[in-house]
């Protein structure tokens, strides 16, 4: 196969940098037949962007060449080559740089002396740069990128002489999740190239979108061959996928055949988001494409000026030296022309290029300067080893940085020489950009943020809309103007990328079993939880004293509940309580006025009085229970409940005692039994009985007192307040002593139930406490079974039920003897009823 011919353009120097770029689309290789000696593999598709790009490295060494403060007395050459996009193209191209000649580069030949050139200018591509700095590195050739982004090239101990103008994938990545993250775009799409840019691309951008809460939704490699059936494929996952925004890290070359295809298939509806590689391609500004790719947001690379070069450009002139054959290329595209014998040409009807044609006439994207983006990379690219050049060669003797303090000599310059003072080249282009590299040899990072708008006649026009600073403070980064944004949505809004819609403050997010972390379900807190915060992943409880709102979003007070004197069950618990009181007065006072009658006398008027006096304490004891529990009516609520009952019931079963002793009395021989129940023994009973009561309630207040208490566990939104008995045996000593004092005078009541109608008391009596015990039976299990303040309101309907029961069957039939029947309260109606029943 020999050798293949290379496209470039030359001119000598004293010091020669290398370049390579993108000037043709592809290679035609041609058919082996394996019979005959093959035709030599030909470049194709012309582009005169890359063209202008390789014009531009001209450009910049001969505005060097005419500067007296940079490389005095110095003339910069070049020698450019065409890496027709092929890998071994560009291979051969670099080593012939690195070898001194083309026609020296054969396998079968050492590579020996000095580097014709001190430094390499490209490749665009990153595959290409990868290879090519993998060997380029070995002997320290110091290459400039301006177009390989790939962030595997910034590792230094692989490719130790390559540096770049053009910022790393990793910083484009992280400028792309900037913008989803800016417009909340959680659900995207990824579509790469399948060469070293877009795969170690996808890497980064798939775990930088991890970190930053973004989910995949599908991601595809584009085909080298171009297959239609993956293509067609790819473009139906794309259409099928909820996903409204796809980013795309490709070159135009690889994304050409699948944006047809999204024509053919009429996939619209999406936010495309463009790697820097195809953000200013021209090939996408046509009127059918504007209705798919309109409103794109693209990473561009920095836009810079450069005063002259547009001149330098119209004045470009072909000639017939075989070193720079592009320039003749460029011209017969431009011109639609070729230079070959006129008499070639007639015979196929073509027009002759006579090198004279006039640029300005041709309508066409070459001279516009207004948009110099990897032009400008370039452009640094050149001056980065220019200003390395003149700092090298600026060293002192004996301070020099290589072995013994040495300089380098002009007269044998060595390129890993200059890749020391690329580390530290540090210069302002005219733009007022600062160029640097840093320890990987990466350019500061800084991207224009890019729009692709569309206007009324359908066509495109591609602005500026934010930009992209690193190097600024931390959310400073990313700024957008994004009134300015064209969003190809019948909304004219930022379009809506989810799997799931965010969550809601009062719920949490719970995973889909088997999905991306982006796609949830949210699913509510539960009562008396709460989450404040969108997509929150968890619900926290509320503080003790609270309780979550009916939206979950927050913690309120909880509600506080016990028997209070406003509500209508404590108002009507508070009026039995004050009647009973009023009731136990008026007959207090009805005896007191009578006094002096049989009936009060017959019934033991003192113990009357004195019963009367503890069932008003028992009516009082009852508000005790209503209102706020204190610590101090805790602690009395159950005492004088305890002492007025039990004052009650002993005077009760005293009563009942006389009674029976009195009924001996009556009998032969029983006169004796009545010495045993005077005045003074009936006080002294009923104090003794009393007192045991008091003993009680003080041993139990002093072992474990009723304390106040929130109990939080009957409702969960309120706070009942309640008063807890401390010792439930020091309770139900109390009460158990009640139901002893109650028992034994309803048995004794009940023996003497058949007295003589002048002792017929013992009947009330037993009635009596066949009330108090009944519904103090009934008390235990409604009490037990009753919390807060629904227990204090069984105790309260306890304490007023038997008090009233005791006063209305002890009571009530004498009053109504005194006040209704007044002729039946003589001694004579008594003793007669007695002789009757005699």
């Amino acid at each position: 196969m020999r050798q293949f011919n290379l496209n470039g353009m030359y001119r000598k120097g004293d010091l020669v940098l290398g370049g390579l770029f993108e000037v043709h689309f592809f290679t035609l290789f041609p058919e082996l037949s394996f019979t005959s000696e093959p035709l030599q593999p030909s470049c194709e598709g012309f582009t005169i962007f890359g063209f202008k790009q390789a014009e531009t490295m001209a450009f910049a060494i001969d505005e060097i060449n005419k500067r007296p403060d940079l490389l005095p007395n110095i003339t910069l050459g070049y020698q450019l080559y065409d890496n027709c996009l092929r890998l071994g193209v560009s291979f051969r191209a670099a080593m012939s740089l690195a070898s001194g000649s083309e026609e020296k580069f054969l396998l079968d030949e050492n590579c020996s002396g000095s580097s014709p050139v001190l430094g390499i200018v490209g490749d665009p591509g990153s595959t290409h740069a990868i290879a090519i700095s993998s060997i380029l590195g070995l002997f320290k050739v110091p290459m400039v990128s301006y177009y390989a982004t790939c962030s595997c090239l910034s590792n230094r101990r692989k490719y130790p002489s390559f540096f770049r103008t053009i910022p790393s994938d990793t910083f484009q990545v992280e400028a792309m999740i900037q913008i989803l993250r800016q417009f909340g775009w959680t659900w995207v799409g990824l579509v790469v190239s399948s060469d070293d840019y877009g795969l170690f691309a996808a890497r980064t951008f798939l775990s930088d979108l991890t970190q930053s809460g973004g989910c995949m939704a599908y991601s595809h490699v584009l085909p080298k061959d171009n297959n239609p059936t993956e293509l067609k494929r790819i473009v139906e996952n794309i259409k099928q996928s909820s996903a409204r925004v796809l980013v795309v890290i490709s070159s135009e070359a690889y994304l050409l055949p699948l944006v047809d295809e999204v024509v053919v298939q009429n996939v619209r509806g999406l936010q495309w988001i463009a790697s820097e590689a195809w953000t200013s391609s021209s090939v996408f500004f046509t009127p059918r494409l504007m209705p798919y790719l309109g409103g794109t947001l693209g990473i561009a690379i920095r836009r810079g000026e450069i005063p002259g070069l547009r001149d330098h450009l119209l004045n470009i002139r072909p000639d017939n030296k075989p070193h720079n054959n592009m320039v003749r290329q460029f011209w017969e595209t431009m011109f639609e022309c070729e230079f070959k014998p006129p008499s070639v040409l007639v015979e196929v009807g073509k027009n002759v290029c006579t090198g004279q044609e006039d640029l300005r006439a041709v309508e066409s994207g070459f001279a516009d300067v207004s948009d110099l983006r990897p032009e400008y990379n370039v452009y640094k690219a050149v001056y980065a080893l220019a200003h390395a050049l003149h700092d090298l060669l600026q060293c002192v003797p004996g301070r020099g940085p290589f072995s013994g303090h040495s300089c380098a000599s002009i007269k044998k310059l060595e390129p890993w020489q200059l890749v020391h003072y690329l580390e530290r080249v540090n210069f302002t282009t005219g733009f007022g950009d600062r160029v640097s590299f840093d320890e990987n040899g990466d350019a500061l990072p800084i991207y224009d943020i890019m729009n692709w708008v569309r206007l009324q006649d359908g066509s495109m026009q591609v602005k500026n809309v934010g930009v992209v600073d690193k190097s600024a403070p931390t959310g400073q980064q990313l700024v957008l103007d994004e009134d300015r944004i064209f969003w190809n949505f019948e909304s004219k809004k930022p379009p809506r990328s989810v799997c799931s819609e965010s969550c809601p403050p009062g719920t949490r997010v719970a995973r889909k079993k088997g999905e991306p972390v982006c796609c949830f379900d949210c699913i509510p807190c539960a009562e008396g939880e709460f989450s404040n915060t969108t997509d929150s992943t968890d619900c926290y409880k509320c503080p003790e004293d609270f309780w979550s709102s009916l939206e979950r979003d927050h913690c309120i007070p909880k509600g506080i509940e016990f028997l209070s004197y406003n509500e209508p069950l404590g108002i009507s618990l508070t009026t039995a309580s004050m009647l009973g009181t009023v009731f136990c007065a008026v007959v207090f006072g009805i005896f007191a006025h009578y006094r002096n009658t049989p009936v009060v006398k017959a019934n033991n008027s003192e113990l009357s009085f004195l019963l009367l006096l503890s069932l008003k304490l028992c009516f009082l004891c009852s508000l005790l229970f209503i209102g706020r529990p204190r610590l101090w009516t805790c602690q009395l609520r159950h005492a004088a409940f305890g002492i007025s009952f039990v004052l009650c019931v002993s005077c009760i079963l005293v009563k009942t005692m006389v009674v029976l002793a009195v009924f001996r009395a009556s009998k032969p021989g029983g006169e004796t039994s009545l010495k045993w129940f005077g005045s003074g023994q009936q006080r002294g009973t009923v104090l003794v009985l009393t007192s045991l009561q008091a003993a009680i309630c003080v041993a139990w207040l002093v072992s474990a007192s009723p304390t106040p208490h929130k109990n939080t566990n009957y409702q969960n939104d309120k706070i009942v307040y309640e008063c807890v008995v401390g010792s439930v045996a020091g309770f139900g000593a109390l009460l158990g002593y009640i139901g002893l004092l109650a028992s034994l005078s309803f048995l004794l009541a009940f023996l003497a139930r058949n007295l003589p109608d002048n002792f017929n008391e013992a009947k009330l009596i037993t009635f009596s406490m066949l009330i108090f015990c009944a519904v103090w039976v009934a008390f235990v299990p409604a009490y037990v079974s009753s919390p807060g303040k629904y227990a204090d309101v069984v105790e309260i309907f306890a304490i007023l039920a038997s008090s009233f029961g005791l006063l209305v069957a002890l009571f009530g039939p004498k009053c109504y003897i005194i006040l209704l029947r007044p002729e039946r309260n003589t001694k004579k109606a008594l003793m007669g009823r007695a002789k009757t029943k005699t």
